[in-house]
């Protein structure tokens, strides 16, 4: 297949970059910034997301979007790249792939509470898990769009050990049988291809956990 990975250059977009090469698709790097082109040899396309424009993103059977803002000055642009990248696929049949937080997983059956919502998350990133929830929300007002996003764990460790094994939920928060909610980089980045190639849940928020 032929992936676009915006924010290629970022810590998620690399790995997944590296896994979806690895399994021989056709993958092209989308960043902003060209000193961080070469990492990518030719499979690269020197853009600021605000400036893509539809033909950018035609050829492609799926667009990843890694984008991440963490300042709080710049939260705001998470629901801003949404909505770009949404008007540029809408009534497409190409796939968007977001990766999300898992301060918005729900806690409730209800689907009353999010997980950044409830007392003992932690008061520092509540303000990025409100931006990724808003943007989430965003998303699926775009019915033209073959979107799924992505939430990690809550625990998301970009030095952890890839061991290829994973667990894959909904939208509730969810532990393993450790009592843990946690999952590396690469196994997520694993998750994320896995979803690609086997397009299971168009128009869905998915969570993955470590085993």
């Amino acid at each position: 297949m032929k992936i676009a990975i915006i924010s290629a250059s970022g810590k998620a977009g690399k790995m997944i970059f590296d896994e979806s090469q690895k399994r021989g698709h056709e993958v092209t790097a989308i960043i902003r910034d060209k000193n961080k082109a070469a990492q990518f040899k030719e499979n690269v396309l020197i853009r600021d997301i605000f400036d893509l424009e539809a033909k950018d993103l035609d050829g492609f059977d799926v667009i990843v979007d890694a984008f991440g803002a963490y300042a709080p000055e710049q939260l705001h642009l998470h629901t801003k790249v949404i909505e770009k990248l949404s008007v540029l696929l809408n009534g497409k049949k190409q796939r968007l792939i977001v990766v999300g937080g898992a301060g918005s997983l729900y806690v409730t059956k209800e689907h009353s509470t999010q997980l950044f919502e409830t007392p003992d998350f932690p008061d520092a990133f509540k303000p990025l898990a409100q931006a990724q929830s808003q943007a989430l929300d965003l998303l699926r007002t775009f019915s033209g769009v073959n979107w799924t996003f992505i939430s990690p764990a809550a625990t998301f460790n970009y030095d952890g050990e890839k061991t290829g094994k994973y667990l894959l939920s909904g939208e509730e928060f969810t532990v393993n049988q450790e009592n843990e909610s946690q999952i590396s980089y690469a196994d997520y980045a694993i998750a994320l291809v896995d979803e690609i190639e086997q397009a299971q849940h168009n128009k869905s928020r998915i969570s993955v956990l470590a085993q």
